[in-house]
């Protein structure tokens, strides 16, 4: 096998997993936040809190 193949084939290896981590290197994860109905999502104390009608 030659060296231009070899390195080819390295490249075409590494790609696919370089490619993944820089989509997500540096990138906040934000996830979604369901409550039961009747409590709403307070990001203050990151927690379901329940609603407050007067």
């Amino acid at each position: 096998m030659s060296i231009k193949t070899l390195l080819a084939a390295l490249v075409l290896t590494a790609a696919p997993g370089l490619a993944m981590a820089e989509c997500s290197w540096g990138a906040n994860h934000q996830t979604t936040m369901s409550c039961a109905e009747g409590s709403t999502w307070d990001a203050t104390t990151q927690a379901c809190v329940p609603v407050v009608s007067s």
